[in-house]
């Protein structure tokens, strides 16, 4: 069956496309609480396997810089594939890997298991939003990548807190084996939901696969892109491991309120990441971007410079920081997918989502460079991380104006169901 999705939706194919982003968006749900499970679960790590905070950091940054070479490797092919069957095959390797974490009995042994899941779950990230910038026309696509992104507030509002009730019930390996479990389930949901994309693959003659690459590197206004990309997330990386550290040692969280952190944060990006993609699809994309991204930077420093406050203090200044700079990256990738040609879609993708995946694993490995302990246990330092994103905002903030967008006509897209 052929469904065409265009600005007039017949009822039906509102709901396929519906289907469609939420299928997505819990493909993302899954790979994120995966990925954010390890930050507050780091000071049971640490005290466990008797590590460093900047060790951890390094466990953090494992599945980052995985996520980055693979990201760089599927570029060279990711383009070759129809959409569908390369998502559920990267989803499925990144199931068996998450519930590798799950099993692992030591240090070393989680260390591979997180390299691996950040292996499959790296491309993951920049398949969905390649999934959303073929399906969805350009006119409509803040709004469709605010549902998709509504997986980082679910993952708050409910990934990270269950996880952290399942760790504190069973140990720190039963989250990963619950994601893993859940992931079976969304397996099966987007092998319904996604349709065959296939139209990217219509092209005369394939070249060889480096060849691919260098057309996609060559381009001076992608590179323009992949710095836009890093910077997003460069900042904010500094700072979002060393959360539960920084608050439970320096501002007097107890282990049991930390899952209040995400929780409100969660609840909050749930409405907001959506209010973003209709602002940004309203006003535009480059505008909400600097005035979201403008507002970030006052809870950046404020979380960083966090003494020891009451806890409605605390949460004030963290659901600010998660709003706002999860907000960021709605508008955001929205562009990401409008900067190339539909047929280097995939691989321009796969590249931006290498460096960002590296730029995440640098950032976490920076934040814990800049941090240290005094003789009393304390962080000291974490302004410095504050000061770094601030430093990377007022960067972007400039440099979203230099970006060239692919023009985005209200051609239709079509998908085969």
């Amino acid at each position: 069956m052929t469904a065409i999705i265009s600005d007039d939706l017949p009822a039906a194919t509102q709901v396929r496309e519906k289907l469609l982003l939420w299928s997505l968006a819990a493909v993302n749900f899954t790979h994120i609480v995966d990925f954010m499970i390890m930050m507050p679960l780091g000071p049971e790590l640490t005290r466990l396997f008797q590590i460093t905070d900047a060790q951890f950091g390094v466990l953090v940054s494992a599945y980052s810089l995985a996520a980055g070479v693979s990201g760089l490797m599927a570029s060279l092919v990711i383009d070759r594939f129809e959409r569908k069957r390369a998502l559920l095959l990267l989803y499925a390797g990144f199931t068996v890997a998450t519930l590798a974490c799950g099993l692992a009995p030591s240090y070393g042994a989680l260390m591979l298991a997180r390299i691996a899941a950040g292996v499959f779950g790296g491309v993951l990230g920049a398949l969905v939003q390649t999934i959303v910038g073929d399906a969805i026309p350009f006119e409509r696509r803040g709004q469709a990548m605010g549902v998709v992104m509504s997986a980082f507030s679910m993952s708050t509002v409910a990934g990270v807190p269950l996880s952290l009730w399942l760790a504190s019930q069973g140990g720190w390996h039963v989250p990963f084996i619950a994601i893993a479990v859940v992931s079976v389930g969304v397996w099966l949901l987007a092998g319904r939901a996604v349709p065959v994309l296939n139209q990217h693959m219509a092209v005369p003659s394939r070249r060889a696969p480096w060849a691919d690459l260098r057309q996609v590197l060559a381009n001076a206004n992608h590179w323009r892109a992949f710095a836009l990309s890093s910077l997003i997330v460069a900042g904010s990386f500094s700072i979002i491991p060393y959360i539960t550290i920084y608050t439970t040692t320096n501002v007097g969280l107890t282990a049991k309120q930390v899952p209040l952190i995400y929780l409100a944060g969660g609840l909050a990006t749930l409405f907001t990441s959506r209010l973003w993609g209709r602002l940004a699809d309203r006003w535009g994309k480059v505008p909400t971007f600097r005035l979201v991204s403008a507002i970030a930077a006052l809870p950046m420093l404020a979380l960083t410079y966090l003494p020891h406050v009451p806890m409605w203090t605390v949460l004030i200044v963290t659901t600010a920081f998660f709003v706002f700079v999860s907000g960021r990256m709605v508008p955001g990738m929205a562009l990401m997918t409008a900067a190339p040609p539909a047929s280097m879609r995939g691989a321009f993708m796969s590249v931006n989502g290498a460096l960002q995946s590296a730029t995440m694993g640098l950032a976490a490995w920076l934040g814990g460079a800049l941090i240290s302990r005094t003789p009393e246990g304390l962080v000291q330092g974490y302004e410095r991380c504050g000061w770094l994103a601030v430093f990377t905002t007022v960067l972007m903030w400039w440099w979203v104006g230099q970006l060239r967008l692919q023009s985005a006509p209200k051609a239709v897209s079509q998908a085969r169901i």
